[in-house]
Parts: C-alpha cells; structure tokens; sequence
C-alpha cells in the first residue's frame, strides 16, 4: 500500500536504538529523507550507509544530538532544513529507562535521567519543529511511549519510568486536541517488548546493551524461550511471536500519512495483545 510519503522529509530522534534503526530504514525504504537524530552518530552513519547501498530511494542523514539540550535540538533541525528543507514528519523515540531496581532504591540520578530524556526531550523536539508545521498548517508527530505506563506488570522495577512515559501520553492527547484545527496531527504508540533481529542492529547506547540482554536473553535466546513458553513477561502472549523494530515503523508510518488524516490524539499499543483496553 503506498502511503504518499516518497519525498517527505522526516526527524527520528533516539534513531541508533533498535525500534530506532528499524524506524530510519523503514523510513527511508519508503522514499521518505531521514535525520537520524541520535547521540550515537557513529550507528547513524552506519545506517546512512546501509540505507544507500540497499538502494533505498530515501536519505538518511545521521545528526549528532542530545535532546535533553534544546540548543542541541535546534542545530539539528537547522541542519535538517539545509539539507532537506522543512520538517514533515517528527517521530519522537529517543527514551529509556536506568537499571530496573524498586521504586524505594530509585536514586535522584536516575529519576532525574528520566525526566530528562523522556518528558524534556519530547517537548524539546516538537518545540524546535513547531513553526514547520504550524506556519504550513501541516505536519505529523508520532511519540513513542510504552506500555510500561499502561500496565502495572510492565512496569516491574521500572514504575518512575512507566510514570515519565504516562507523561507522553497525556502530553499527546492534549496537544492534539490543541493543534488540530491548526492542521498538526499527533499521535502515540506504546510498544511492549521490541526486540531487535540480531544484537548488531542497536547503539552503544541502547538499553539492550545496558541491560536488555542480561535479563532477557540475546535476540536468539528469546526466540527460543518463546516457543519454549518460559520468556519472561512474553509468553503469554495471543500473539504468539516477538514484536520487532519493523513492527513500530509500520505503524508509524500509517500514522504520519495521508491514510491516518483523520487521526489524531490516539493512543496505540503495538505489543502483540499484551494490552487490550
């Protein structure tokens, strides 16, 4: 199904984790010009190159950036437009959680890197690309929240950061009701667990590397306690299969077209079933 992005130009920020190198190279596959925007230039540029040598018709540009430093975020979006114009699409997945402990271990580090790269990063991002989209009266922002802030049990040892992500949901629906007459969609997704294909395909910076594996197992580990029925927090699922990268980019992208014109303010779980309201 064409979607009608070919030739828009889009912002990924968090683009080295893994839902965000799914995201870029989906993206990009769609003819879509991607900003990479992520503190790991060194993966972005890796999937620039990747991106051109798989032929897509779409660019990725990878851009250095901290969007907890709205200075940071407006370089980036300057660069943006030298190099592809304005900002059609903002996808707000930069994010992350410290180490899970209990919520009475939660050191003021950790809540306050919390704040930082899940609620300012957000409001940073969609601040620096405001006067794209409102001065044409046109514009999609999609942000990644999770369902650690829709269920209890996906919050375990994670409550400050289920509660950070509650933050991005409410900060959609009002926004949305906002700008809707003023012709800006905004829209959430809230994954479960996203495992990327292999351990390759993720940044220095992910929390796979920083956790992840350690207590869910490499990708392959999991595919196989899954069909074991043992992989923690999944196997129950009613879909029976790991959600993928690939999986929160599709539906990012129905989101940011045409196709999802009179869509706005909503909430999706992308999670295999694990959260049906």
């Amino acid at each position: 199904m064409d979607l009608g992005l070919k030739g828009k130009t889009a912002i990924i920020t968090g683009g080295s984790g893994g839902i965000g190198q799914g995201m870029v190279l989906a993206f990009a596959r769609s003819g879509i010009n991607v900003v990479s925007a992520s503190r790991d230039v060194k993966s972005g540029e890796k999937l620039a190159a990747k991106a051109q040598e798989l032929g897509y018709e779409g660019r990725v540009l990878a851009v250095g950036t901290d969007v907890t430093d709205r200075a940071s975020v407006d370089a980036m979006v300057n660069l943006c437009h030298e190099v592809f114009g304005p900002v059609d699409i903002l996808v707000n997945n930069a994010g992350g959680a410290s180490r899970p402990t209990e919520f009475v271990n939660l050191s003021d580090e950790s809540r306050s890197f919390e704040i930082r790269l899940n609620i300012d990063g957000v409001v940073n991002c969609t601040l620096a690309v405001a006067d794209d989209m409102l001065s044409r009266k046109s514009g999609s922002i999609v942000n990644i929240s999770s369902n650690s802030s829709l269920l209890g049990e996906a919050a375990a040892q994670l409550v400050h950061y289920g509660s950070v992500k509650g933050f991005v949901n409410s900060f959609t629906k009002t926004l949305a009701w906002e700008w809707a007459s003023k012709g800006v969609r905004v829209n959430n997704i809230c994954p479960g667990w996203i495992v990327p294909e292999t351990e390759d395909d993720i940044g220095e910076g992910s929390f796979w590397r920083k956790f992840g594996f350690d207590i869910m197992g490499k990708p392959d580990e999991m595919q196989k306690a899954l069909k074991d029925g043992t992989l923690f927090n999944m196997s129950g699922l009613p879909t029976p299969r790991l959600g993928r990268p690939e999986d929160i980019a599709n539906c990012a992208m129905f989101l940011s077209s045409e196709c999802a014109g009179y869509i706005t303010g909503q909430m999706l779980s992308v999670s295999g079933g694990a959260y049906m309201p």
